[in-house]
């Protein structure tokens, strides 16, 4: 089987004036076309590296298994392509995440280590026990990616229909649940052993772990993603994206989600987090209106964090140390479920947290959801009340005189 081999850069990168030496004369078209899509999302990193991912993959497919062009494709090889997606070989799946392309002697270079597809990790499992699984939320994404992405070939009259929206029978691939899927969130006590770690973490080795420090209170205390505290084309967060306004409350103005300014209201907590941390990089204790200082530099080099995966190192490093210490304490279970646990569990955790004492409605504008109900996921009053009344059912009812 032929390995693929990346054919798209990051965005600007992309261009028609530089096509990959890989791709083959019948393939340009499609090349050109769907690098115009993912270019009109350059200014979205998030909504770009989704994309990027999913037309990658179809390309590959399309070229390399389906051996046809995007114009060729019809709901029938869609439905092939998305079982392919959900089994596809070994050869495709690598071990964990690598960059696309390398430079060398000046010139942009597949990575040969690239594969389309990533082995979810999983700590403590052999290889053996490995399995690649697309999940129902990866599934759905696909779909609602790929009919984007069609959508445009259409606009710019390179295909004549969507072969997503044609599918009859996209309910053999999605299913449907009843009620949203659980926000994963930390428990009381993981969460007090991740700031354990990292009060430890700071106090032996300041220079690095002062960061993590004020990386880890900043995220859970305004429910940051990690794109929000990251540099990219669109916003660089900046000492002075905290301000007071004229009734001396604390704000942050960030850029989120769907390039959406928006600004969140900063606890007391938060603001000492923040003193603490600009006292450390030798700056007054409070931001003034125009300091361009960086919210979060670098250790090493010059300029603000740009890769979200250093925020997400940092943060992780945290959960493993808090792992290990719980299995210590002999708090087996909490370990096991602390594993498992992502950097994003941090927004779900506070969210959850907060919406039990604060209003709704600031907890929504905060958070930066688009409508109450995404806030309502996180009250889940009505689900313990649930559990709650279930308690005392008979397995053998009692008769009624």
């Amino acid at each position: 089987m032929t390995l693929p081999l990346a054919i798209f850069d990051q965005a600007e990168y992309l261009t028609i004036h530089q096509i990959p030496a890989h791709i083959l004369p019948q393939q340009i078209k499609d090349y050109m076309h769907s690098i115009e899509f993912l270019k009109s999302y350059a200014g979205r990193p998030g909504t770009f590296n989704s994309y990027r991912r999913e037309v990658e993959r179809l390309f590959q497919w399309t070229w390399l298994i389906h051996r046809a062009s995007l114009q060729q494709l019809n709901r029938h090889d869609l439905e092939k392509y998305i079982k392919f997606c959900q089994h596809p070989p070994k050869e495709w799946i690598a071990d964990y995440k690598v960059p696309r392309f390398k430079e060398k002697q000046g010139e942009r270079k597949p990575n040969p280590e690239w594969r389309p597809f990533v082995m979810p990790y999983k700590k403590n499992q052999s290889e053996k026990e490995q399995q690649f699984i697309l999940s129902q939320g990866a599934i759905q994404e696909i779909f609602a990616i790929l009919s984007t992405y069609f959508n445009f070939l259409i606009a710019d009259e390179y295909i004549f229909s969507n072969p997503i929206a044609l599918m009859r029978q996209k309910s053999k691939f999605i299913q449907k649940s009843q009620q949203a899927a659980p926000i994963r969130r930390l428990s009381l006590l993981q969460w007090q052993m991740v700031l354990e770690t990292v009060e430890q973490l700071a106090s032996q080795e300041p220079q690095k772990h002062e960061r993590t420090r004020f990386i880890l209170h900043a995220m859970y205390g305004m429910y940051l993603r990690i794109s929000e505290l990251t540099a990219s084309d669109r916003w660089i967060p900046t000492m002075d994206d905290f301000a007071k306004d004229h009734y001396g409350n604390w704000w942050f103005t960030t850029v989120g989600k769907g390039n959406k300014r928006r600004q969140i209201a900063v606890s007391e907590l938060v603001l000492e987090s923040l003193k603490r941390w600009r006292i450390f990089l030798g700056l007054p204790a409070l931001p003034t209106p125009g300091e361009n200082q960086y919210l979060i530099p670098k250790i090493k080099g010059v300029g603000p964090i740009a890769e979200t995966v250093t925020i997400r190192r940092l943060i992780q490093q945290c959960f493993d140390l808090a792992v290990l210490r719980l299995k210590q304490q002999q708090f087996d279970e909490e370990a096991q479920h602390l594993e498992v646990a992502t950097v994003h569990w941090l927004r779900h955790t506070s969210i959850s947290e907060d919406v039990k004492i604060r209003p709704r409605e600031h907890v929504r504008d905060d958070a930066g959801h688009a409508s109450s109900a995404t806030t309502d996921r996180y009250i889940d009053v009505e689900l313990t009340e649930r559990h709650r009344s279930a308690q005392n059912k008979k397995i053998l009812p009692v008769a009624e005189n």
